[in-house]
């Protein structure tokens, strides 16, 4: 020790600390994620088992006859209920009454179990090398995904099997080492879900040609052991069905996430519908077996795995919302070259997987073909057309890095509060930031409607007395001036005109077209600029729920004409509902007004001319003249509005540091964080 401390080299004694602190941070980070996936379960169990028997289970208390499970002594198909393969019902069948008892709590852990499974072998098959920060944060983050994703919440919830096959794949594929034994555990998965036969092309093309052949040879055992034991049941399922089609509900329902369901929607029938979609569904196996050939060859065999079973969900005849899950696993899979396109792919791939697909693309009828089968698109999308990059690629393990700003010094010592806190000069990715500011929106939605219990004219009567209340205020410091205000515009026809038009057109028009110029030619303040705005909306999203309040013109016996919705009947006791889009009693704070006047002070702030300036001030102005005038809101409702914005750009100052503006880049070698390893190399 004492040679250490006199021999002029103290950096070890720092490194080692600063190691040590590094290893603590990652294992309190691991502890947290598995904090959060053990939530996420106990979340799920108990959804499914807080739910009154009968609407739990679905599926599963379907196929429960009075015999037992799967109607013992009738066929499997009696319903159309049970999707499964009559193997799946022959393995099923034995369970009769003990099933029955234990629909609840046994088969709801026994999936759950099944889920973590999944999850750890999904996290051990990552691509190697992984640094040791992803081997041990791995495991939590795939089993919370998974815990999230629809096809195992849709699973959980109806009672289905649809998660064996992936788990018996992915064992097959990554966990068992005899070939043999492998292609019988891919052989059992196919005899459970037909189309994952497809991986037995995969296994023979890449070389491992007895493994394929074991898959063959147990898929057929285990059919034929199915048609010996139950002849009825079978062929009513590969014949009359022709590999289960028809069974679980409508082919064209907007479950069926297949190209035979989306072409059903489209409006084909018949022979033609046919014939397209085997013509469509051999191109996509070919393709889809071909990609993850070549990505297995190059060593990521997770991702080919996932690229197949994306194939399979395209080219079977149904598959239903539980059995999409093989599109989740490509989110490993690497796209783009520089690093700020790297989240893209698996941005997209998570949100397709959690949210309900209304919430990733906006309400309008030439939308519904994409909105309809988005899973279906995003699952050929990941088979057949998105480059993901070869290990081989010298931008696999080092993308372009990205450029940021010099900083610039803050007012105070402590701000920002994030560690980095410089300024990204490349604007970012379009289709990411389109995709989140939709997701962003549809969540905003939901808030403002669940802010009074789920429906829009819920808390009609807490509204009003909150509506009573800012009027008392008002009348106090003597700015009641909503009713001179509408009586005074509605007698005047042009102004009424006017401010009924400003109020409906300009309230998106702006703030996106002031985004959409700064996105463009100022990528700097776009990110300020969006984070500002970020803020003041989640602010005033905390507003809508804690105090939910009727506008002037919902206010019963105020004598507030509504000069844009028209006149309200307010004998009815849903007479807010004027829209299924919005929440009517969200008026405090106004972001009517807050977006106008971050709007025109982005504009004041950013504008190069004195003109332009005041052009975009002069837009809060009318804003707020619009919405008090028209009778949809209170003038402390304005007052709410700016300070949730001020209060946004407070945050962004806070969390970001000060607004970088036009500043240019780094200056090279002053960051060696943003430094690609290749030109390290070339330099030494």
């Amino acid at each position: 020790m004492a040679n250490a401390e006199h021999s002029g080299r103290p950096a070890e004694p720092f490194g080692a600390t600063a190691a040590g602190t590094a290893r603590a941070r990652l294992r309190v980070a691991r502890l947290g994620l598995w904090l959060v996936a053990a939530v996420l379960a106990v979340r799920q169990v108990a959804v499914v088992l807080g739910t009154p028997r009968g609407e739990r289970l679905t599926d599963l208390e379907t196929w429960v006859g009075p015999d037992g499970v799967l109607h013992v002594n009738g066929s499997l198909y009696d319903s159309t209920r049970f999707t499964g393969s009559p193997f799946g019902g022959l393995v099923l069948k034995p369970l009769t009454r003990a099933a029955e008892q234990a629909l609840g709590w046994g088969w709801t852990f026994g999936t759950l179990l099944l889920v973590v499974a999944l999850g750890l072998v999904v996290a051990r098959a990552l691509p190697q090398p992984v640094s040791r920060r992803t081997s041990l944060l791995a495991a939590p983050v795939a089993i919370s995904l998974l815990m999230l994703s629809l096809p195992v919440r849709n699973t959980l919830w109806l009672g289905q099997t649809s998660i064996i096959p992936v788990l018996l794949v992915l064992l097959g594929c990554f966990v068992v080492r005899g070939r043999h034994a492998a292609g019988a555990l891919i052989g059992l998965a196919a005899a459970l879900q037909p189309t994952v036969l497809l991986f037995a092309a995969l296994l023979w093309f890449t070389g491992r040609r007895r493994a394929a052949a074991a898959a063959g040879a147990s898929f057929l055992a285990c059919t034929l052991l199915a048609w010996a034991a139950m002849p009825h049941d079978s062929y009513t399922y590969w014949v009359h069905h022709m590999a289960g089609v028809g069974l679980g509900g409508e082919a064209d329902a907007l479950g069926n996430q297949s190209l035979h369901g989306a072409l059903l929607r489209l409006g084909l029938s018949g022979p033609p519908e046919i014939a397209l979609f085997l013509t469509l569904g051999a191109a996509v196996a070919v393709l889809g077996v071909r990609r993850a050939v070549r990505y297995a060859r190059d060593g990521q065999l997770l991702l080919a795995v996932s690229i197949t079973g994306c194939a399979a969900i395209a080219v079977s005849p149904t598959t239903w919302q539980h059995q999409l899950l093989w599109l989740l696993p490509a989110v490993v899979g690497r796209v783009g070259t520089r690093a700020s396109d790297r989240y893209v792919w698996p941005v997209a791939v998570v949100l397709v997987m959690t949210l309900p697909a209304k919430m990733m693309l906006p309400d309008m009828a030439v939308l519904y073909p994409l909105r309809d089968n988005v899973v279906l698109l995003a699952a050929l999308a990941a088979a057949t057309v998105v480059p993901f990059l070869p290990r081989t690629s010298p931008y696999h393990r080092t993308p372009v890095p990205t450029q940021y700003a010099a900083p610039v010094p803050a007012r105070w010592k402590r701000v920002p509060l994030q560690l980095f806190p410089r300024r990204v000069l490349t604007r970012p990715n379009l289709l990411l930031e389109l995709l989140l500011i939709r997701v962003t929106y549809a969540a905003y939605q939901q808030v403002r409607l669940a802010a009074t219990g789920g429906t829009i004219s819920g808390g009609r009567r807490r509204a009003e007395a909150h509506g009573r209340q800012i009027l008392d205020i008002e009348r106090f410091l003597h700015i009641d001036i909503e009713h001179w205000a509408n009586h005074a515009v509605v007698e005047a026809g042009r102004l009424r005109d006017f401010f009924d038009f400003y109020y409906t057109s300009f309230h998106f028009v702006v703030p996106l077209s002031v985004l959409a110029v700064l996105y463009r030619r100022r990528p700097v303040d776009y990110r300020w600029a969006r984070s500002s705005l970020g803020f003041a909306t989640l602010l005033a999203l905390a507003g809508f729920w804690l105090y939910p309040l009727a506008p002037p013109r919902l206010m019963p016996g105020l004598g507030i004409i509504d000069t844009v919705h028209g006149v309200q009947d307010f004998t009815q006791p849903d007479y807010g509902t004027l829209t299924s889009l919005t929440n009517q009693y969200a008026a405090m704070p106004s972001l009517h007004f807050g977006w106008s006047l971050w709007c025109g002070m982005v504009i004041a702030i950013v504008a190069p001319k004195w003109w332009m300036k005041a052009l975009g001030l002069l837009h809060p102005l009318f804003t707020v003249s619009a919405i008090v005038a028209t009778g949809n809101h209170w003038v402390l409702d304005a007052a709410g509005g700016a300070v949730v914005v001020l209060a946004g750009f407070g945050l962004a100052y806070l969390l970001q540091g000060p607004r970088a503006g036009s500043a240019e880049a780094t200056p090279p070698g002053e960051d060696r964080r943003v430094e690609p390893e290749r030109e390290r190399t070339a330099r030494a």
